[in-house]
């Protein structure tokens, strides 16, 4: 899910370049893949290489929670991908809410990014919020790892999310994150998918090495997963084909990452698709 954010890039962009310095390599410029909405194309810049993954089904976890009608896309547009699979689920929380305090923590855009980061993906050393802008039903939280003693913390990725439903008690929902550095354009956000599914993007990087996911919020395991991609360049085309399990009409997180270098996950992007019937 490509869109362009100024913070979140100069964050990324500062990431690889620490990156690079920290392996002794020279660094060109980052590039970037700016873009005004979801599903937007990448960047025009040149590539340098690409690189292809294996992919593995994974079928230990149960089938993903089927997509809502139309009306239920987060704002009319975005894609819910966590923490709840439909707005009746997010209205449901807000009873609980009003009537019991329940999980106070769906009203903090930052706990939620964080949440999304560490429990649903499972990045659990990206456990830093670096940056955050909050506008109105609209919020960019920046997350990140340590930085190495006790420098800035490099940005992992930028993570969007936008109130779901009405009233001023509206839980927050994760949507997609800003694609700088490191891209996943391919298949476009949005897009009706069958498995298995090409993925791809472009990276600014060395010696990265790219795990793909598809994620669920109805299950506890990926449902598929490939591993890994290696690529590296200014602006590198990667690739990868996954396989994996899911109901017709899911919604599914897809979710690429990479690192190894000073953590065992730098960056990472994600984008939301729908299993074709």
């Amino acid at each position: 899910m490509t869109r362009g954010v100024t913070g979140g890039r100069a964050g990324r962009a500062g990431w690889a370049l620490a990156v690079l310095a920290a392996l002794g390599l020279p660094a060109g410029a980052c590039g970037t893949t700016p873009g005004t909405g979801p599903g937007t194309s990448p960047g025009t810049g040149t590539a340098t290489g690409t690189a292809t993954g294996t992919a593995t089904a994974l079928q230990s976890g149960p089938a993903a929670t089927p997509t809502p009608s139309a009306g239920s896309l987060v704002a009319g547009r975005y894609q819910p991908l966590w923490p709840f699979a439909e707005e009746k689920q997010a209205r449901d929380w807000q009873e609980s809410y009003r009537s019991g305090g329940h999980q106070p923590w769906h009203l903090d855009a930052e706990r939620t990014a964080l949440s999304f980061t560490q429990g649903f993906l499972g990045f659990t050393g990206v456990d830093q919020v670096v940056e955050r802008t909050v506008t109105g039903a609209d919020a960019r939280v920046s997350v990140g790892v340590r930085g190495e003693g006790g420098g800035r913390p490099g940005i992992a990725a930028v993570v969007h999310l936008v109130r779901f439903g009405t009233g001023p008690d509206a839980p927050w929902e994760v949507v997609g994150t800003d694609d700088t550095t490191f891209s996943l354009t391919t298949p476009r956000y949005g897009a009706l998918v069958s498995s298995p599914v090409k993925v791809g993007g472009t990276i600014t990087g060395v010696d990265e090495s790219i795990r793909v996911q598809v994620r669920s919020t109805g299950s506890a395991r990926p449902l598929g997963e490939s591993c890994c991609a290696s690529a590296g360049g200014e602006d590198a085309l990667w690739s990868a084909t996954v396989t994996f399990q899911a109901a017709p009409g899911s919604t599914l997180t897809l979710v690429a990452s990479t690192g190894g270098h000073v953590a065992e996950v730098e960056r990472f992007a994600v984008t939301g698709v729908r299993v074709a019937p």
